[in-house]
């Protein structure tokens, strides 16, 4: 990637694609990220994971390649011990910067689409609360995710979570037939987030609405950390800022946007990348709207 274009979407894409198909079919990060330790959490409670021994079912946050237990992980960004343990093996690989799941209000019966579904975590959870007669949507661009999740379902005979391959910018979903989108912390990473919100819009129902997990810029990223590829796959570089968020939204037709910031976040955001400030630019935030 020595002649990474962060103007070039295409190139965007193979980055975030090669880095999360890595991800995907190890189970872990090979690939340098910008520290040695990492934690996209977001709300109250949250841990710095720098002084936690390497455990079984290790893996390493969107964030940075710190080796350290999935489910701590986890419960750092807000899962419950219910939630994890009702999880197939391999779905959590503790990729997020937040719970969508815990500000989506799912209810029983509803379509639920999950924007860069992963391993398929937030999938499972949200298939649990829709029941039966719901349905659940993961979309990821890797074909090492998709094969992941789809491995996962067949574990749990989840018979009401599919998982298809498509990149969120050209959703592979019908016209106004969702009710919830989810998404956690995979947004920032999309070379083309108009595109995203716009399809996001097209594929709700009227009422639809969003319940998103992202890493949000409070200021302008510096064009140096926009140009690292590293940063912008670890979650960092891609960060758009939340009047931007706003606009977008608005842009594509969303209504009652709100961008909730959680500032407790920034306290290990400053460990992603030592010796830099760039827990003064980014956060992690909750991201609603209503079509």
């Amino acid at each position: 990637m020595n002649n990474f274009d962060a103007q070039n979407p295409d190139g965007v894409r193979q980055a975030v694609q090669e880095r999360y198909g890595q991800i995907g079919q190890t189970g872990r990060v090979s690939m340098p990220a910008p520290a040695e330790t990492a934690c996209c959490g977001s709300g109250e409670g949250l841990i710095s994971l720098d002084s936690l021994a390497a455990k079984p079912r290790e893996a390493a946050s969107c964030c940075g390649p710190a080796p350290v237990p999935v489910d701590v992980v986890a419960s750092a960004l807000g899962y419950s011990p219910e939630d994890l343990e009702s999880l197939p093996e391999g779905a959590n690989m503790a990729l997020g910067c937040g719970n969508p799941n815990a500000i989506a209000q799912l209810k029983p019966g509803e379509v639920v689409l999950d924007l860069g579904s992963g391993g398929g975590i937030d999938c499972f959870l949200a298939a649990k609360k829709v029941g039966p007669q719901g349905h659940v949507i993961g979309v990821d661009m890797t074909p090492e995710m998709i094969h992941r999740a789809r491995d996962n379902a067949r574990k749990v005979e989840a018979e009401n979570v599919e998982f298809r391959l498509g990149e969120i910018e050209h959703l592979p979903v019908a016209d106004a037939t969702v009710d919830v989108i989810l998404s956690n912390c995979v947004i920032n990473l999309s070379p083309d987030k108009p595109a995203v919100y716009r399809e996001a819009f097209r594929v709700l129902k009227p009422g639809g609405r969003l319940a998103i997990s992202d890493v949000v810029a409070n200021r302008p990223l510096p064009e140096s950390i926009r140009q690292d590829p590293k940063m912008l796959c670890s979650c960092i570089g891609g960060a758009e800022t939340i009047d931007n968020i706003k606009v977008l939204l608005s842009q594509a037709g969303f209504t009652e946007v709100r961008v909730n910031a959680n500032e407790a976040s920034r306290k290990f955001i400053k460990e992603w990348a030592p010796g830099t400030d760039i827990e003064t630019y980014i956060v992690s935030a909750d991201i609603e709207a209503i079509k």
